[in-house]
């Protein structure tokens, strides 16, 4: 596999054995992090706020005016005990960031990747780790669902205009999951944000497909966190997503 282009904006440069892509303002604030470790134990010295999630990500100023959550990639599934956090080169973090800014430019709100970072590790295998902009007092779905109930409303409406958003671009994730939306307060509302989009693959736009293969994989993972760890999922409020999705 290829590493696609180095997108416009963006710089490629080599830092002691790491292979990086930095957002051209902040090539220098990322060399100095990589001087003696990986970005994502320069983030974990540096954080004042932990994402929990299949790893701990990791939130800090990586200048002054910018702040990112940093997130070491790993494998999941039956295969992550051999695999680990190993992949073949050149790792899913360029397509992420390609990903992610031709999700943007659809208006999909997803963060903005400020920052990839691969390292060796043996034959044709890489480690990689992902800085992405921090959203500003978001909170995941599986949070709002299980400790926010005055927010379940607002939270489906905007999980359904995000539905909306994601297949009118033809956007399929194949990991969307309520882990992998992210609920931003905005002003009297929420806005969500999809995650973790090395998944999403592209096809027709507006595609019914899409539409289905997204609502399927999503109402699996809210039904999961419901009967395995008793959220308070009902499927009353699903069909409220589904009602205002299309």
């Amino acid at each position: 596999m290829r590493a696609p282009a180095t997108p416009d904006g963006y710089v490629a440069f080599l830092c002691g054995g790491a292979r990086a892509v930095a957002r051209a303002d902040v090539v220098d604030a990322v060399q100095n992090a990589l001087g003696s470790m990986t970005l994502h134990e320069h983030a974990c010295r540096r954080a004042d706020r932990v994402l929990h999630g299949r790893a701990p990500a990791f939130a800090f100023a990586l200048r002054d005016d910018v702040r990112v959550v940093v997130r070491h990639n790993t494998h999941g599934g039956a295969l992550a005990r051999f695999t680990g956090d190993r992949f073949l080169a050149p790792t899913r973090a360029p397509l992420e960031l390609a990903t992610s800014l031709r999700l943007i430019a659809a208006g999909v709100p997803t963060p903005a990747v400020v920052a990839i970072v691969r390292y060796p590790a043996g034959g044709p295998f890489e480690r990689a780790d992902v800085a992405t902009a921090e959203v500003p007092s978001a909170m995941d779905l599986a949070h709002v669902l299980v400790q926010e109930p005055t927010l379940h409303e607002q939270a489906a409406r905007a999980t359904a205009e995000l539905l909306r958003a994601l297949a009118a671009a033809g956007a399929r994730h194949a990991d969307l999951n309520i882990k992998n939306v992210l609920l931003q307060p905005v002003g009297d509302s929420l806005r969500a944000w999809v995650l973790d989009v090395d998944r999403v693959t592209f096809h027709t736009a507006g595609s019914t497909e899409v539409r289905l293969r997204n609502w399927a994989r999503f109402t699996r993972s809210a039904r999961k966190w419901r009967d395995r760890f008793g959220a308070p999922i009902s499927e009353a409020w699903l069909q409220s997503i589904a009602a205002s999705r299309r």
